[in-house]
């Protein structure tokens, strides 16, 4: 018998409303030159779209990571996976899917990033907890470049 109230893995979901149409969030993620102006320290490299090789390089985590997309459906939706710790993936990855919902008339984009596939153990919980804060970090970040043209990264890190 399987008891209801066991875990079976941990996800999270953060969000954030962007002042600016669904459209031009969505590209500001997407677009490997526009993340890297506020996101990826070191650089993003290939666009989010299926089978683009792509590579997102951090400051306070050095060396390319490589980004797999499974899904991309502009402007609404992105669902990549990319390595992690703990996972309960035997490859190792773990999913995360951003949406972007128009809001007021598209004059501002509600953007939701659901990352999931941890082991329900501490370490587990360490790594989730740890992309929860950069995944909010990162909506902070495309807020801050996308409204008022501050990057909140620079300098951050490094």
């Amino acid at each position: 018998m399987t008891d209801p109230e066991r875990l079976t893995g941990l996800s999270f979901t953060v969000s954030a409303r962007v002042s600016r149409p669904c459209e031009e969030v969505y590209e500001a993620v997407a677009d490997p030159a526009r993340l890297s102006e506020y996101f990826t320290t070191g650089g993003a490299r290939g666009r989010l779209e299926p089978g683009q090789a792509v590579t997102w390089d951090f400051h306070d985590f050095p060396g390319a990571f490589p980004v797999t997309v499974v899904e991309a459906d502009p402007p609404r939706r992105i669902v990549i996976e990319w390595s992690g710790n703990n996972t309960l993936d035997p490859s190792g990855m773990t999913r995360a899917t951003f949406e972007f919902e128009p809001l007021d008339g598209n004059t501002r984009t509600l953007v939701t990033i659901t990352e999931s596939t941890w082991q329900p153990t501490p370490a587990g919980a360490k790594s989730a907890f740890g992309n929860c804060e950069g995944w909010t970090g990162m909506l902070a970040a495309l807020k801050a470049w996308v409204e008022h043209g501050i990057n909140l990264r620079e300098g951050f890190y490094k």
